[in-house]
């Protein structure tokens, strides 16, 4: 009689295991698709009409094609109408808005990049604490604070000048846990040891290694920054009560409201600025946006990719 025995295991072997195949539906793939380009197609069709408009009268803008161009002059005559509006005050808006933008970029970038190090990898006591407040801070939304902060900025004689919103906006809670996150992920903590053995302090740890390494963190922050604060409008009208000061929102809200295309009751004779001035004074505040993100969307995926897995 034969008998037939089970091979004997392998001490050790473990069986293998055979992954589950996943099979995607085209159906599924077409759906997200479908919803891509429905999103694609609503995200565009007002920012192309916005560009266009201004190229049109305001009469074209009642029967013509709303996506047909019209004439590049268009451009030219309605920033000329806007002009006309205080006696070319919008152009002072358009310059404090770059240049308010302009420092809360560079301060915010620097103080959340300093921040997120600190509470990350220095020696400093009370670490724990300080990322607890940061992530505090996060929660509570800016209306919250603006009692508080107006308070301040006069006690400091800072109302009415533009550093009370430099200064406040630079303020970037997020930033600095998003630099936190990164610090603590993406740079290994192997180099900030051999470092300080070789005499480096944290400030030089931070200039040295940390800021050099920083490249996705930075271009991640500041198109945060910008985004926030170019179309920013509750902060300068809390702080900024002088026409001279005011950002380009700011400004453009009254300037919409001395218009007879907005407020008829202003009568027709006012300012000539219609539907065509509008869209212009809109597109000064959405392009440069879109112009920022089209610059720097490369940079946008890798910094956001770059703290999001442990090495």
């Amino acid at each position: 009689m034969t008998t037939i025995t089970a091979p004997k295991k392998k001490f050790g072997m473990a069986p293998k295991k055979v992954g589950a195949v996943r099979i995607q539906h085209p159906f599924s793939n077409f759906l997200v698709i479908t919803w891509l380009v429905i999103f694609a197609i609503m995200s565009l069709i007002p920012m192309i009409w916005l560009i266009l408009a201004p190229s049109k009268t305001d009469a074209e803008l009642t029967y013509r094609n709303p996506f047909a161009f019209g004439s590049p002059k268009g451009y030219l005559n309605a920033w000329k109408n806007l002009q006309f509006f205080d006696n070319g005050v919008i152009g002072t808006w358009l310059m404090n808005s770059i240049w308010y933008t302009a420092a809360i970029v560079v301060i915010a970038t620097i103080t959340a990049s300093l921040a997120g190090f600190v509470i990350s990898a220095s020696n400093i006591k009370f670490k724990r604490t300080f990322l607890i407040s940061t992530l505090i801070m996060m929660l509570v939304p800016p209306v919250a604070l603006v009692i508080p902060l107006f308070v301040e900025m006069d006690v400091v004689n800072l109302v009415d000048n533009p550093w009370s919103v430099i200064l406040i906006s630079s303020l970037y809670p997020f930033g600095a846990f998003l630099s936190y996150i990164y610090y603590t992920t993406s740079v290994p903590s192997e180099l900030y040891e051999s470092a300080r053995l070789d005499g480096c302090n944290d400030f030089k740890l931070f200039t040295k290694i940390a800021l050099p390494l920083s490249t996705p963190l930075l271009s991640l922050l500041a198109f945060f920054a910008f985004i926030g604060n170019w179309a920013n409008y509750f902060m300068p009208y809390v702080m900024l009560p002088s026409s001279e000061n005011y950002t380009l929102p700011l400004g453009l809200g009254f300037l919409f409201l001395s218009t007879p295309a907005i407020n008829p009751g202003v009568g027709a004779t006012s300012v000539p600025i219609y539907k065509p001035e509008i869209a212009l004074a809109g597109a000064l505040i959405a392009v440069p946006i879109m112009i920022m993100f089209l610059i720097s969307q490369k940079r946008l995926i890798r910094g956001m990719l770059a703290g999001s897995i442990k090495e």
